[in-house]
């Protein structure tokens, strides 16, 4: 049976900030952009989130919910040696570990020696080990697979801990609201709900056939999920599968012209973005992003091994054509080539 952590740091962006400036504890606080700039938040501490504020809500809608809100902008430096340090701690304990983002990672420690193997122990000392060096809190989960240890983490946010044993599971599993299944978003909670499905207990009653004649290859999720099935890896690499940059404008770029303008700009910022992923000779296509002021949103691409920006500008001006409104975001990117594939390539090339 394998032992999986699922850390989590509590509004990480957030505590980075209150702890450097503790002034700022007891205030509800956003980091994100400004609010007459079309910001939004990217992260908030708790007493923010007691006016209905989250994350990636417009932040001029969290000003509206909380006028005396303390917006302060992001600091990514800031956070990525915070992340650097966290990622260090993890690494003491075992080297599967899959980072998500800058402030969450699962852990596998199934084989791991430290506290006679107990998970339970580990994810302490993790937490505690966070708190001393980093000077924030974190939150974690434990228990047998991936998708239990990522709900255990959450149960007692924040500052807390939640460790489902495999005798548990079971028990756990059943009580579990639907919604709160791993790909069930609104729209398919609604219609589980219409079903008169809302715990996993009720799935429990459907046959896999049945769920995926209503849900298709979800169906296959679901029965597995609702039985606390989880057989995905801790993987400790992940392959980057693309590099991209966007800007979203204060005012509406109001024709193609304005956002040729901009192009420069984009442009300079992918190279930069592209040399320190050290990805420059993995293109194997680029692309245009455009959110148009009807907040639809088109992408054009086209097979590529290098990148160009005369290329980008043809791509724009194709995705410009499909609507010709004002622009609210504009970005650039592009696609990389896998591996796998890449040897394979290189196996029958003749060099």
């Amino acid at each position: 049976m394998k032992k999986i952590i699922h850390c989590d740091c509590d509004c990480f962006y957030a505590a980075i900030e209150m702890r450097d400036d503790p002034a700022l504890r007891g205030k509800p606080l956003a980091v994100g952009g400004k609010p007459d700039q079309r910001g939004v938040v990217a992260t908030c501490n708790y007493e923010a989130r007691r006016y209905g504020i989250r994350s990636a809500m417009p932040m001029s809608q969290a000003v509206r919910r909380c006028p005396d809100l303390v917006i302060m902008p992001p600091t990514m430096e800031k956070y990525r040696i915070a992340s650097r340090q966290i990622l260090a701690i993890y690494r003491d304990y075992t080297d599967a570990v899959e980072p998500l983002s800058l402030d969450e990672a699962y852990l596998d420690v199934s084989h791991s020696t430290q506290h006679k193997g107990s998970a339970t122990l580990i994810a302490q000392e993790i937490r505690a080990r966070i708190a001393d060096t980093v000077g924030i809190t974190a939150s974690a989960g434990v228990a047998p697979n991936k998708f239990l240890a990522k709900i255990a983490s959450d149960w007692n946010k924040p500052d807390g801990m939640f460790v489902i044993l495999p005798d548990q599971v079971e028990e756990f599993v059943a009580a579990l609201p639907v919604a709160r299944l791993f790909g069930v978003g609104k729209v398919t909670a609604a219609k589980l709900h219409s079903m008169g499905i809302h715990e996993c207990r009720d799935l429990l009653k459907w046959s896999l056939p049945d769920l995926m004649q209503h849900f298709g290859k979800l169906g296959n999720n679901l029965y597995q999920l609702c039985r606390g099935i989880d057989r995905r890896e801790v993987c400790a690499y992940s392959e980057r599968k693309s590099v991209s940059v966007e800007e979203t404008y204060t005012i509406d770029l109001p024709d193609l012209a304005a956002c040729q303008a901009e192009l420069p700009a984009l442009f300079k910022s992918l190279q930069q973005r592209m040399q320190r992923a050290a990805a420059e000779d993995s293109i194997q296509k680029l692309y245009v992003k455009i959110r148009f002021s009807d907040f639809r949103i088109t992408t054009v691409e086209c097979g590529a091994r290098a990148l160009d920006q005369d290329m980008y500008a043809q791509l724009l001006a194709t995705g410009y054509s499909r609507r010709q409104l004002p622009v609210r975001l504009l970005g650039l990117g592009t696609r990389l080539a896998d591996e796998k594939t890449e040897s394979q390539l290189n196996l029958f090339g003749g060099e």
